[in-house]
């Protein structure tokens, strides 16, 4: 199991105060990891470094202020010390129908979910380059595999990150930078309570889609990307992993 171990690793995690980023900063503490969760609300960060423990460190910081990331990597390196991992996971949501979102909310919705994931990307490369080696992980989604209504905003962002990754990993291979993508199905989170709890039909639809017949978990996202980050998964590189209970491939 040793190939597992994050020991002596610093992972930096978007999104890490709730839903699968909690999950999945949860799971590598547990592999050995020093974690730095991210968010823009500091009151759930907090709660969650209590749950996490002396591993885990925060930083209180919105990550569509693009213009602030690049002195944000310099700082958290400078600080914090070398990160090794990059888990962007940091999400909103917008549920409406696509002739109704208008550009401000589209823009709005890119800027969490692929502008943010593009600048943080390529500052931490840039370190990562100097030290040959480093682990990105993307965060997708199922709606970057299937059509579905009201998500057209969130689905562009979603399927736009796995060509991010696709490109980057061309360049960045070389230096033994890694940059894989996971995309969660339908896991328990207060992201999909807020989709589903009052769309009785829209939960329905999606159980009845899932072979399994239920959904998953933060951790179960936690030990894909654990495996995505650890030396377990040294020679995986442009991955798009479905971690969806069998939803892809069922009818």
């Amino acid at each position: 199991m040793k190939a597992f171990s994050l020991q002596g690793k610093k992972a930096v995690i978007t999104g890490g105060g709730s839903g699968i980023g909690l999950g999945i900063a949860n799971t590598f503490i547990e592999a050995g990891a020093q974690v730095l969760i991210i968010g823009r609300n500091e009151e759930k960060l907090i709660e969650a470094k209590s749950s996490l423990g002396d591993n885990c460190n925060y930083k209180s910081f919105d990550v569509t202020n693009l213009d602030r990331i690049p002195d944000f990597v310099m700082e958290t390196e400078s600080n914090w010390g070398n990160v090794d991992i990059l888990i962007n996971c940091a999400g909103t949501h917008l549920k409406k129908n696509a002739v109704d979102t208008t550009d401000s909310e589209f823009l709005q919705v890119l800027n969490v979910h692929l502008l943010s994931v593009f600048a943080l990307t390529r500052e931490f490369s840039k370190v990562m380059i100097e030290r040959q080696q480093g682990s990105i992980i993307m965060i997708s989604s199922m709606t970057a595999v299937m059509g579905m209504k009201q998500v057209v905003a969130y689905s562009t962002a979603k399927t736009a990150v796995v060509g991010l990754m696709r490109s980057m990993v061309s360049e960045l291979a070389i230096d033994n930078v890694r940059i894989n993508t996971i995309a969660p199905g339908w896991i328990e989170s207060p992201m999909l309570h807020k989709a589903i709890d009052h769309d009785l039909p829209r939960k329905t639809k999606i159980l009845n889609r899932i072979p399994s017949g239920k959904f998953g978990h933060p951790k179960d996202i936690g030990h894909a990307a654990l495996y995505l980050a650890s030396d377990a998964g040294k020679y995986i590189n442009g991955v798009f992993l479905p971690v969806d209970g069998g939803a892809t491939g069922g009818f």
